[in-house]
C-alpha cells in the first residue's frame, strides 16, 4: 500500500552532492520542521521526467517559494553522481535539491516501487508530487502508470 494524505515520511537515508561532496540526508532532516514540495521521477534524463516534470518545477520555483515552501526536491531511484549531473544539465542550481534514492529504499518506503525490469530499468519510483510540512504528507498526486497528467508543479501549488 503506498503512503497516504495524514501519513509521517518513512526515515530512510538518500544521497545529495552538495557543495562537490556526498551527503547523505536522512528524510527526517529533509523534511523535519520544513515544508517541502517533494517530486519524484522514474528516471533522471529520460523524456518525460527531463522535457516536461523536472522543468515545470524549475520555471515555477520562485512562485513556489513565495508560498512558503522552504525546499523543493526532486527524487529519483538513480546514484547521485547521476541526480548530480541531470541538475546541472537542467540548470536547476540551488532551486531544487537533487536527492538519490540509490536503492529505492524510498520507493519501497514509500510504496511507490515501479517495476520497470521489462523495458530494462529494473527497480524505479512511480511518479508523483507531495506537499510535505514537518515529515507528514499534506497532499500527494500519484501519476497512473508512468504519465504526467497530475504530478507537475501547477497541480501541487494549488495546494499551497
Amino acid at each position: 500500500m503506498s503512503i497516504q494524505v495524514g501519513d509521517k515520511m518513512p526515515e530512510v537515508t538518500l544521497r545529495a552532492m552538495i557543495d562537490g561532496k556526498i551527503e547523505a540526508l536522512t528524510t527526517s532532516a529533509i523534511f523535519g520542521g520544513k515544508k517541502v514540495a517533494l517530486f519524484a521521477v522514474p528516471g533522471a534524463f529520460t523524456p518525460t521526467c527531463s522535457d516536461a516534470h523536472l522543468p515545470s518545477f524549475k520555471l515555477r520555483a520562485d512562485e513556489i517559494h513565495a508560498k512558503g515552501v522552504d525546499t523543493i526536491a526532486c527524487v529519483s531511484v538513480n546514484d547521485v553522481f547521476v541526480m548530480d549531473s541531470w541538475g546541472k544539465a537542467q540548470e536547476v542550481g540551488d532551486s531544487i535539491l537533487m536527492l538519490s534514492d540509490g536503492n529505492g529504499e524510498l520507493a519501497k518506503a514509500l510504496g511507490m516501487e515501479l517495476d520497470g525490469s521489462g523495458v530494462g530499468l529494473g527497480l524505479r519510483s512511480r511518479r508523483y508530487s507531495a506537499l510535505v510540512e514537518d515529515g507528514i504528507v499534506k497532499a500527494l498526486h500519484l501519476e497512473p502508470a508512468t504519465e504526467m497528467t497530475v504530478s507537475g508543479a501547477e497541480t501541487l501549488m494549488a495546494d499551497l
